[in-house]
């Protein structure tokens, strides 16, 4: 058995090598840049008005003159035009072209305008206001986006606005995930007294979903031989294997064996964990990463973001946001394990406050509707206090 901390150094250990694909733009969210995206264009392309209201040349202005006839409208997406009248001024809307012969804009607010002239109220106008000056936010040629970001929508706006149709970003691995037992039937089906629909699987696939990361699904009965022939087959065609059931220690748990007869290295098999101490971790001799999850469903819920979300993240060399909250209530736990503590967590004054919520145990997925995450609480004490902080892994957005 192996200690959390020496489960997640030999998965880290263990990285999946990513190559560069390239995806349309609307697929990029969540992805890792796998190219350097540079301007096109100088950003803005043009002086750009930053406010409704009009322009005017400001020496005008300065030299005491206070109305000012309308000579035309300058409306976003117009060609340039150009004050022909000094004493004049252009009717303009954010972001249109800021007229030639004109240099400052004074927004409504700050004048009124009868008979198509404008009367300027304010004492406060300065020389070139509202007007976003051509390539003040970068340059033609100016390097945007470094490979290795993860794509956010703010990268998105930036992608699309230099005409990236199409993206270079880091490849995902070919991933399966696998469920096994007697007792689980597909969710379309009725399930008999004795069995259960499959929701593992789901989850799993939810949380991958978050890192725009796809898999395919499969499920097997607890029978050996089917077990050899197709997660044989399975393997060569994925670079990760996501398993849920089949490990620990009854008669038909014959995922352990199955992979080492097919020639995949065990790296560990039990963690010193709750819940989820049967984990069993596999390399193939082609680099080919097995994670093999207990089948309850909250352990397969917490190692999937206690360790291969984190363990994606790493391999695309994403640097992971650590977090840590504090315990807002006594809790005690006696066994001498790593307990991963369900949570919801509170923004309080600037702290994150981790509110107990255990549930019925590692059976009781029901009870994750109520808690935003896992805390994780270190094995060698049994009477954990208000206050202390410890490592939070969450799996949904609090509020």
């Amino acid at each position: 058995m192996v200690s959390v901390t020496e489960a997640s150094d030999i998965i880290f250990s263990n990285l999946y090598k990513p190559g560069v694909e390239t995806v349309p733009l609307q697929a990029t969210i969540n992805r890792v840049l796998g190219e350097k995206i540079s301007a096109d264009r100088d950003f803005p392309p043009f002086d750009r008005v930053s406010m409704d209201g009009i322009a005017i040349q400001y020496q005008k202005l300065k030299n005491g003159q206070r109305d000012f006839q309308i000579e035309f409208t300058q409306a976003a997406g117009d060609p340039t035009k150009k004050l022909q009248t000094p004493d004049n001024c252009v009717e303009v809307m954010t972001g249109a072209v800021l007229p030639e012969a004109t240099d400052t804009v004074i927004r409504y607010e700050d004048m009124e305008i009868r008979d198509n002239r404008a009367h300027i109220l304010s004492d406060t106008i300065e020389d070139r206001q509202n007007v976003s000056r051509k390539g003040i936010d970068c340059k033609q040629g100016e390097v945007l986006l470094e490979p290795g970001i993860l794509i956010s929508p703010s990268e998105v706006a930036l992608l699309a606005s230099v005409g990236e149709v199409s993206v270079q970003v880091l490849s995902l691995p070919r991933t399966a995930i696998i469920s096994s037992g007697d007792e689980l039937v597909d969710v379309k089906e009725i399930p008999l007294p004795h069995q259960i629909r499959r929701s593992n699987t789901y989850a799993i696939e939810a949380g991958m979903q978050q890192l725009n990361w796809n898999a395919k699904h499969f499920h097997f009965a607890d029978d050996k031989s089917v077990l050899l022939k197709s997660l044989e087959t399975i393997l060569n065609d994925h670079d990760v294997l996501i398993l849920s059931g089949g490990v620990s220690k009854g008669k038909f748990d014959f995922i352990p064996t199955v992979f080492e007869e097919l020639g995949v290295k065990k790296l560990f098999h039990h963690v010193n964990q709750r819940p989820g101490k049967p984990f069993w971790l596999g390399s193939s001799k082609e680099g080919k990463t097995i994670f093999a999850l207990p089948g309850n469903p909250v352990s397969t819920y917490m190692c999937f973001y206690r360790y291969i979300k984190p363990w994606l993240l790493k391999s695309l060399q994403v640097e992971r946001q650590e977090l840590s909250a504090s315990l807002a209530s006594n809790f005690s736990f006696a066994p001498h394990l790593t307990y991963f503590l369900q949570v919801k967590v509170k923004s309080e004054n600037g702290r994150l406050m981790a509110y107990p919520d255990a549930g019925g145990g590692s059976g009781d997925f029901v009870n994750l509707k109520n808690v935003t995450g896992f805390l994780e609480l270190p094995p060698d004490k049994s009477k954990f206090s208000p206050g202390e902080v410890f490592p939070y892994f969450p799996f949904r957005d609090f509020c």
